[in-house]
C-alpha cells in the first residue's frame, strides 16, 4: 500500500473550503472524544460543516462520533470544534489522523484541547473520574506509526521536534485548579494511545501498568503530536468510562459502556474547559 503524503497545498485546499462557510478566526481548537459530542451544543453563533464536505477530512464511521466540525463561540471565545474524530483502526493512516490539526494550523489556532474516553489502568480510578494528561506513551510511534513520518514541512516546524511537556504545564494548573473548586472527581496521569479496536486482555492491562499508565485509550496522541509539532499548546483531558482491573474473569469494557459515562462526564469536562477558556487570552 502507498501511502500519501500531505502537502501544505492540501491543507490550504482544506481551509479554504472552511472559510468559504464562515468568517470566524478561530483561536482555539477542541476534539472530542466517544459520548462527549453534545458539548458542542454549547457553542454559540454555531456554524456546521460534516466532515465529507472538507477536501481529504477524514470521516468518522464510530458510534458517538457525528462527524462534523462547529465552529462559533464559547466563553467569548472563538472556536473550531470537532464533533468526531478519525482513528487509526477505521483504516485512516497517522498522516489522515493528523490531518484536520494542520487545517486548524493553517487557520490560525493556538490553542488545542483534546478530550477522549479512556479506561483506568490505575487501581484509585473509577468510571466518572477526569484525567488530566500530564504524558503520554506513544506506544505506536515507538512501533514506527508516526504522524510526522514523511517528508517535513518546515513551515509547521522542525523535522526532530520534542515532546517534552507535550501538554502544556499552565494550562494543566489551571485546569486542575478548577476541578478542585467545582469537586470534580480528577486525577493527573499518564495516557497511552494503542491501534484498537479490540480491547485490552487482562494481560495487556497488567503490562500497561507496569509501564506507568493511567489511563489507555485509541486516540490522542497521533493529534497531540502534530499539534506540538506546529508550535501549538496543548490541553488533554481523558474521562474515565470504565476501569480495567487486569485480572482473569473480569467483567469486560464494551463501546456502550463507554457512551454512558460519557453522560455524566459531559458536565464535568465542559465545566473545566470553559474555566479554561475564560482564562486564556491571545
Amino acid at each position: 500500500m502507498t501511502t500519501k503524503f500531505f502537502t501544505m497545498q492540501d491543507f490550504q485546499a482544506a481551509a479554504a473550503a472552511i472559510r468559504q462557510r464562515t468568517k470566524l478566526q478561530p483561536k482555539v481548537g477542541l476534539i472530542l472524544g466517544s459520548g462527549l459530542n453534545a458539548l458542542a451544543d454549547s457553542v454559540e453563533n454555531a456554524t456546521n460543516i460534516p466532515y465529507d464536505e472538507i477536501p481529504d477530512f477524514p470521516v468518522s464511521t464510530v458510534q458517538g462520533h457525528v462527524g462534523r466540525l462547529v465552529l462559533g463561540t464559547l466563553e467569548g471565545q472563538a472556536v473550531m470544534v470537532m464533533q468526531g474524530r478519525g482513528h487509526f483502526y477505521e483504516g485512516y493512516s497517522m498522516g489522515q489522523i493528523g490531518f484536520p490539526i494542520r487545517v486548524m494550523q493553517v487557520l490560525g489556532v493556538e490553542l488545542l484541547i483534546v478530550t477522549n474516553a479512556a479506561g483506568g489502568i490505575n487501581r484509585t480510578y473509577h468510571a466518572g473520574d477526569v484525567m488530566i494528561i500530564h504524558d503520554h506513551i506513544n506506544l505506536l510511534g515507538m512501533a514506527g506509526q508516526n504522524p510526522l513520518h514523511g517528508p517535513n514541512i518546515a513551515e509547521f516546524g522542525p523535522r526532530f521536534p520534542s515532546m517534552n511537556d507535550a501538554y502544556d504545564p499552565e494550562l494543566r494548573r489551571r485546569a486542575l485548579e478548577i476541578a478542585r473548586q467545582a469537586g470534580i472527581p480528577h486525577h493527573e496521569g499518564v495516557y497511552i494511545c494503542l491501534s484498537g479496536p479490540s480491547f485490552e486482555t487482562p494481560a495487556d492491562v497488567r503490562l500497561l501498568r507496569i509501564f506507568g499508565t493511567d489511563a489507555v485509550g485509541m486516540s490522542t496522541v497521533p493529534e497531540v503530536t502534530v499539534a506540538r509539532h506546529g508550535g501549538m499548546r496543548v490541553l488533554g483531558l481523558s474521562g474515565i468510562s470504565n476501569t480495567l482491573s487486569g485480572e482473569a474473569g473480569s467483567p469486560p469494557p464494551d463501546h456502550e459502556e463507554v457512551l454512558e459515562a460519557g453522560k455524566l462526564l459531559v458536565p464535568r469536562l465542559e465545566t473545566i474547559i470553559r474555566g479554561i477558556l475564560t482564562s486564556v487570552s491571545f
